[in-house]
Order: structure tokens, then C-alpha cells, then sequence
């Protein structure tokens, strides 16, 4: 499976070009997750909002290596498609991932219980 579909690379391109076009404001768009990725066997996942239209590589969202401190950060999509858990699984999408909040609100009950809940 691929990690991101053409339609959501789309989508996180287009949210990375609006949060562009804000640079240099005080404004900041706090999008609504546009896609779940997770280690079935080593306890990661990452819920992306955003690619860097400048480099689109870029990804950027809440990233939960599952030690316990969720952040929000960017991350590499060449580096993800590497990525291995403990059994050798790839990083996989949730399919029937619906993002129902803003990041923030993810981030914030991320911090509180040590991991991402959706």
C-alpha cells in the first residue's frame, strides 16, 4: 500500500500552500488532520495536516514515536516509507481515518495521556 494516495497528497499540499501564504502574519491555520500513519508492530503514529510546497518531502503534524511525548513536528516522507518496526512492517495508512478536530486539540489530548488517541 502506498503511504499517501495522489488525492491526499493533494489535500496536504493544498493546506501546505494556504499555511504558506500566511507566512510573515501573526495567522496560522490550525487544519484538521488530513491522514493517520502508524507502525502496526513498533507503536508510532503521526497524523499530517500538511506538505511543504517548497519541498515536498515535508510533511508536517502531530508525531508519536510512542515514548510517551507526542509533539508536533515535521517528518520526512522518504523517511517514513524507510521506517520498520520490530516485526519488519512497514509505516502504514489508516484508511478509515477521519480527522474530526483541529491538530491542536489532537496535540493537546496527545500531551495529557502520553500518546495519540482518535
Amino acid at each position: 500500500m502506498q503511504i499517501l494516495t495522489q488525492d491526499l497528497r493533494e489535500k496536504l499540499l493544498a493546506n501546505g500552500r494556504q499555511q504558506q501564504s500566511l507566512r510573515g502574519t501573526d495567522g496560522e491555520i490550525d487544519f484538521i488532520p488530513v491522514v493517520k500513519l502508524f507502525t502496526p508492530d513498533a507503536g508510532a503514529t503521526w497524523l499530517l495536516t500538511e506538505i511543504d510546497p517548497d519541498d515536498q518531502d515535508i510533511a508536517f503534524g502531530l508525531c508519536d514515536l510512542g515514548l510517551g511525548c507526542p509533539e508536533l513536528g515535521s517528518v520526512s516522507l522518504t523517511e517514513l516509507a524507510s521506517v520498520r518496526g520490530r516485526l519488519g512492517l512497514p509505516v502504514e495508512r489508516d484508511r478509515h481515518f477521519q480527522g474530526v478536530k483541529p491538530l491542536s486539540a489532537y496535540a493537546s489530548d496527545a500531551r495529557r495521556v502520553g500518546r495519540i488517541c482518535v
